[in-house]
C-alpha cells in the first residue's frame, strides 16, 4: 500500500510539472508575442490616414506652394525679403489706388529722371573730377520668358479643358461649385478693381501660408469637422433638389 501511494503522488507530481511547465511555455510565448507586437514600428502610411490634412494633401506646405525661393518668400523664411516684397506690392498699391497715380505716367516720369540724372552726370563728370557712370547693358533672356509662356498657355489648355468637361453636364457637383465661385469673383470685382483684387491676393499669400503653417494642428481638425459638415449639407441638397433634376435625356444628349 505505501508503494502504491508513493507512485500515485510521484505521477501526480509529475503530471503538476508538466502542466506547470505548458502554462510558463503558453505565457513565455504570449509575452514574447506582445512584446514583438508592441516593438513592431507602425508604419509612417497608417498614420497619415489617420490625420486629416487640409485640401487632402499629403506634403508640407512649402512643397504645396511649389519649393524654391517663391515658397521661401510666402512663408517668411527670409524675413527682410518677404518684408521687402509685401511692402514694395503695399507701395505699388497705394501709389496707383489711393494716389490714383496711371502707370504710363510713372514709367514715363521715371524715365525721364532717369536718363536727365545720367545725361547730366556724362557730361558733368570733368568739372566734378568724377569717373562717367557705367550704364549697364539691360538683355532679357528669351528661354526664361519661353519657358513662362510654355507653362501659362499649358494651363490655360487645362483650364479649358475643365471648363469644356464642366459645360458637357457630366458632373453637376463641380459645375455649381465653378458657378458659385465665378458669382463670388463677380461680387468682388463690383466692389472694387482688378489691383485691389490683386493686392489683396498678394497679402493673403504672405499671411495665411505661414500662418497655417504654424497653427495647423489646430486648423486642420477645426477643418475636418467643417468638410463633415458640409458633406452632411450636401447629401441633404442632394436628395432635396439635385436628385429631383431629370438627367436622362441631357445625357442621351450630348452621347
Amino acid at each position: 500500500m505505501a508503494e502504491h501511494s508513493e507512485t500515485a503522488s510521484s505521477t501526480v507530481d509529475s503530471l503538476k510539472e508538466k502542466i506547470s511547465e505548458k502554462i510558463h511555455a503558453h505565457d513565455s510565448s504570449s509575452s514574447s508575442s506582445s512584446d514583438s507586437d508592441s516593438e513592431k514600428p507602425v508604419s509612417p502610411s497608417s498614420v497619415k490616414a489617420k490625420i486629416f490634412r487640409l485640401f487632402g494633401r499629403e506634403e508640407p506646405v512649402h512643397k504645396v506652394l511649389g519649393g524654391g525661393k517663391p515658397a521661401d518668400v510666402f512663408l517668411w523664411r527670409n524675413k527682410k525679403i518677404s518684408a521687402s516684397v509685401l511692402g514694395l506690392a503695399t507701395a505699388i498699391w497705394v501709389l496707383f489706388e489711393l494716389v490714383e497715380y496711371h502707370l504710363l505716367t510713372l514709367v514715363c516720369h521715371v524715365l525721364i529722371l532717369a536718363l536727365a540724372i545720367l545725361f547730366l552726370w556724362s557730361n558733368a563728370h570733368t568739372f566734378i573730377n568724377k569717373s562717367p557712370p557705367r550704364i549697364p547693358e539691360v538683355h532679357l533672356p528669351e528661354e526664361t520668358f519661353l519657358e513662362g509662356a510654355a507653362a501659362l498657355i499649358i494651363e490655360i489648355n487645362q483650364g479649358f479643358a475643365i471648363l469644356r468637361s464642366i459645360a458637357s453636364g457630366r458632373d453637376l457637383k463641380k459645375f455649381l461649385i465653378v458657378i458659385a465661385g465665378l458669382w463670388v469673383l463677380s461680387t468682388v470685382g463690383s466692389w472694387c478693381n482688378f489691383l485691389t483684387v490683386f493686392y489683396i491676393s498678394f497679402v493673403l499669400l504672405h499671411t495665411v501660408p505661414v500662418l497655417y503653417e504654424k497653427y495647423e494642428h489646430k486648423v486642420d481638425p477645426f477643418a475636418e469637422k467643417a468638410m463633415i459638415e458640409l458633406k452632411k449639407q450636401y447629401l441633404v441638397f442632394d436628395a432635396k433638389v439635385l436628385s429631383k433634376i431629370p438627367k436622362g435625356p441631357l445625357k442621351g444628349k450630348l452621347a
